[in-house]
């Protein structure tokens, strides 16, 4: 049997703002609030594994280019229209050193975690 990944923890000065956002971006709700800790997750029966996203509160948080991001992909309009609504939600646009010829949208959230708007519309 192969692992799924169960969640992804992302370290954050403002757990309860962070959530509103993602909340916002995903369509999730909030599961779960642990010593300010703040767990969100798809509601239930909304179909399929995915993953939860723990915002964990942490003073020593990490600046400049993770590692690891989120990609997210609009599932009922396009492209040009979710990088409307992910702006209208506090997304900013970020510069990881792209050249402008992507087919994505490399963004912040409010705390300034990168994550891409990717061209293709999921179902």
């Amino acid at each position: 049997m192969a692992c799924r990944i169960g969640a992804l923890v992302l370290d954050c000065r403002d757990p309860e703002a962070l959530a509103e956002f993602w909340c916002e971006v995903l369509g999730y709700v909030v599961l779960d609030r642990d010593d300010g800790d703040v767990e969100i997750g798809p509601p239930e029966g909304s179909g399929g594994l995915q993953p939860t996203l723990l915002l964990s509160r942490g003073d020593d948080v990490k600046t400049g280019k993770l590692p690891l991001h989120i990609d997210v992909n609009a599932t009922d309009r396009d492209q040009d229209a979710e990088l409307e609504r992910l702006l209208a939600a506090g997304a900013r646009h970020a510069d990881v050193g792209q050249t402008g010829e992507e087919s994505w949208f490399v963004l912040a959230d409010p705390e300034g975690n990168e994550f891409c708007l990717l061209q293709t519309r999921l179902s």
